[in-house]
């Protein structure tokens, strides 16, 4: 037995190393990779070059660093949102985009976008997109919660969430009627989900509000496992239910807006990641699930945002496309390959 855990401990070990060279390869082609190719040795020299205004210099600092850094962690919040409502929800085919609080962040970020202006929320900039989409985001996790609380139904309560997704992209049709052109063409190209054109301010902002907020997910781990179990076997352990409840829905809330408010609306990562993660590594252990996830959304995210910006250069595919293009069938894939093995999910 103590064999067979030292095994299992290993194994673990090797799979988080490869998720952390995987993340690393990842966020270097995101650098040297794109409409002009820059040689790996290049890079070391744009930075040691005593001109720090050549080309390769601007392209990596002000162009694609930030850009790859942004993919990194907002694959990473994306991955742990979805697991903290899989757990919160004790369905395994729920996400932020599924339960329509994608959508609510989208709406109250399109309304900073559209018609913020009148409202001089504009001059908040990126904070005022980030609150918008914090509040949006929030909204509709509140409503869903409190229909949780009266249906008992999983199918029933996805079918509330994919409404309130619908209303949500009514009122955001409506507003673009009346919004100013300009604005609306920036609006659209944001809909379409992209970590194009993030600046250092974006970059920074996104990790220190995700930072903290993954770390604090972390920490909650212990009583998500316990969750697993049951809210009853759960309550006799000690655990405040509406607290937690609570302290869940906002960090996965905040993880949702901090990378809506600016990359957009971005399906999948949240969903796939963690199915991939716990297929892969065999547990439903959340002190493990919850960093391994950071690894593999990072890893998911980068490669899209990669394969959006290089497979058919010089346009640029929707971010939100490639996670389902690329995320389904590895999914499908996995889930295919562990019921030949064990004869179950």
């Amino acid at each position: 037995m103590v064999i067979g855990l030292t095994k299992k401990i290993r194994r673990t070990a090797f799979l988080l190393l490869i998720g952390l060279t995987g993340a690393a390869v990842v966020f270097i082609l995101n650098i040297i990779l794109g409409s002009v190719n820059i040689p790996l040795s290049e890079i070391f020299h744009a930075f040691s070059a005593s001109d720090d205004k050549t080309v390769y210099h601007k392209i990596i600092t002000d162009i694609r660093l930030p850009r790859a850094c942004a993919a990194l962690i907002g694959g990473s919040a994306l991955a742990v949102s979805g697991i903290l409502l899989q757990v919160f929800f004790s369905n395994p085919i729920v996400e932020p985009y599924v339960l329509g609080i994608s959508s609510g962040a989208s709406l109250f970020t399109g309304m900073v976008i559209l018609i913020g202006f009148r409202l001089g929320i504009v001059a908040l900039g990126n904070t005022g997109m980030f609150l918008g989409a914090f509040i949006g985001a929030m909204a509709v996790s509140a409503i869903v919660v409190i229909a949780s609380q009266n249906v008992k139904s999983i199918t029933t309560l996805l079918i509330i969430g994919m409404m309130f997704g619908y209303v949500c992209s009514a009122a955001i049709s409506i507003m673009t009627a009346f919004a100013d052109r300009e604005r609306l063409a920036s609006f659209v190209i944001w809909t379409m989900g992209s970590f194009s054109g993030f600046s250092w301010q974006q970059t920074i902002l996104m990790y220190l509000v995700i930072s903290p907020v993954i770390l604090l997910s972390f920490l909650l781990s212990k009583p998500l496992n316990i969750m697993l179990l049951g809210e009853e076997y759960a309550r006799s352990m000690g655990i405040a239910i509406k607290p937690f409840r609570a302290a869940l829905i906002t960090v996965s809330g905040i993880l949702c807006a901090a990378v809506t408010a600016f990359a957009g609306p971005i399906s999948f990562v949240g969903l796939a990641v963690p199915h991939i993660v716990r297929l892969i590594f065999g547990t439903q252990d959340n002190r493990i699930i919850i960093p391994a996830s950071c690894l593999y959304g990072a890893i998911m995210s980068g490669i899209c945002d990669l394969a959006s910006r290089t497979l058919l250069p010089p346009y640029e595919l929707p971010l939100g496309a490639m996670t389902s293009v690329i995320g389904a069938p590895i999914l499908v894939f996995l889930l295919l390959n562990k019921r030949g093995k064990d004869g179950r999910f």
